[in-house]
Order: structure tokens, then C-alpha cells, then sequence
């Protein structure tokens, strides 16, 4: 039996473009019978390692650039979208750390960890909701199917899911990934839910992958 194909998925729970790829993500990873490895990360201090920019530091002409951008995708993925969202930034750390313990729970296959992921991403960019509150989380992995509270107290009582946060942020800095989505197949990365038809490609084609160049 042929071995399934493996895609890294470095995303953020505040990572606007990870949200709106999402589901189309999902989509390919379901035609494809790839595994995702759900790989949740420090998305701030990634920007600070890489040369990026929070939002609101960017130069005026890419934050305006950024919401014609928004209104575009929106239309294409057929979404809902807030331009402004009432918690953004928030931090995500704890909304990582249940779903890694999820994850180390029931596995990244468990449909029920996938629909978290995706109410994690939809919650600051398509219901206002802020991805930091405890009860707003705790109500999120009971949506996906998932015992919240349960989670929650792991959560906060297991160290390594915080270790394995961190861990992934250094994994990723490692790895050179600067932003978010970022897949990563067979060494071959691949940043922006804009390329997904390249990483389709990359995983149904059987060509060998490409690898980073290092910098002159």
C-alpha cells in the first residue's frame, strides 16, 4: 500500500490567510488522502524573526492594499470576513495548547480536531469572538465536537503542551517559515493559502521536490 502523503501546516489561530484557505485546504487534504500535521505557532514572534510586520506597522499602502486583498478572497472562497475584528490581536496560545492536546488525544485525522481548528481560525476573522478567552475556546472545541472543558484544564495543567508550543515556533523558525499558512511537503515549502493549487500540484504530480536555496 502506497504511503499516504504528509503536509506540515504551520498556522496561527489569528493568522488571517490561514483562516480564509482553510476549508480549501481541507479540501485538497481530503482529495489528495494526505495527513495534515496541524502544527499551531508564535505567528508574532515569527513576523520579528523574519523581517515581517504586525499589521498595524506596516506601511499605509500595504494595509490598504491588504483590505482589497481581504474583499477579493472573500468573494473567491465565498466566506464571511470581518475587516476589522473586534479581538485581533489576541493571543492564541492557550486555543493552541488544547488543540495540541487534542491532537495528542485523538489524533490529527479525528474529524473533530480538524472542525476545531477550522471555529479556531473563524472565530477572530468571521464572529468576533476573542481566541485568548478561556470560555470562548472551552465553547469552540465543544462546537468541533470535542470535550472543552475537559481540554481546557490539560491545557493548563500539562507543561508540555506549552513546551511543545514553543518547540513548534522554534521548529518553524528552523525551518524558515516567516509566515502563515505555511505547508511544507517533503521538504518543500510552500507559503500563502494563495499557492494551494501549487501545493495540489506538488503532492499529485510525483515530481521530486524543490529544495530552499541558500541565500549568496
Amino acid at each position: 500500500m502506497a504511503h499516504r502523503p504528509v503536509i506540515d501546516y504551520y498556522f496561527s489561530f489569528i493568522s488571517l490567510w490561514s483562516y480564509v484557505g482553510n476549508r480549501h485546504f481541507e479540501q485538497l487534504a481530503k482529495e489528495t488522502n494526505a495527513q495534515v500535521i496541524f502544527k499551531p505557532i508564535d505567528l508574532l514572534y515569527t513576523f520579528s524573526t523574519s523581517g515581517g510586520l504586525p499589521v498595524k506597522q506596516r506601511a499605509t499602502q500595504r494595509q490598504i492594499y491588504r483590505l482589497l486583498e481581504m474583499e477579493r478572497w472573500k468573494k473567491i472562497r465565498n466566506i464571511p470576513l470581518v475587516n476589522f475584528p473586534k479581538f485581533y490581536p489576541a493571543d492564541p496560545s492557550l486555543a493552541h495548547r488544547v488543540l495540541l492536546a487534542a491532537i495528542k488525544e485523538s489524533g490529527s485525522d479525528s474529524p473533530n480536531v480538524k472542525e476545531f481548528v477550522h471555529k479556531g481560525l473563524e472565530a477572530v476573522w468571521a464572529r468576533e469572538l476573542d481566541i485568548a478567552d478561556p470560555e470562548t475556546i472551552t465553547q469552540l472545541a465543544n462546537e468541533g465536537g470535542l470535550n472543552g472543558e475537559k481540554l481546557l484544564r490539560k491545557a493548563y495543567e500539562d507543561k508540555e503542551l506549552a513546551e511543545e508550543e514553543n518547540a513548534l515556533t522554534a521548529e518553524a523558525e528552523s525551518r524558515n517559515v516567516f509566515g502563515a499558512p505555511f505547508y511544507v511537503y517533503q521538504g518543500e515549502p510552500i507559503w500563502g493559502q494563495d499557492r494551494l493549487d501549487m501545493l495540489k500540484d506538488i503532492v499529485t504530480s510525483g515530481r521530486e521536490p524543490f529544495v530552499p536555496l541558500k541565500t549568496l
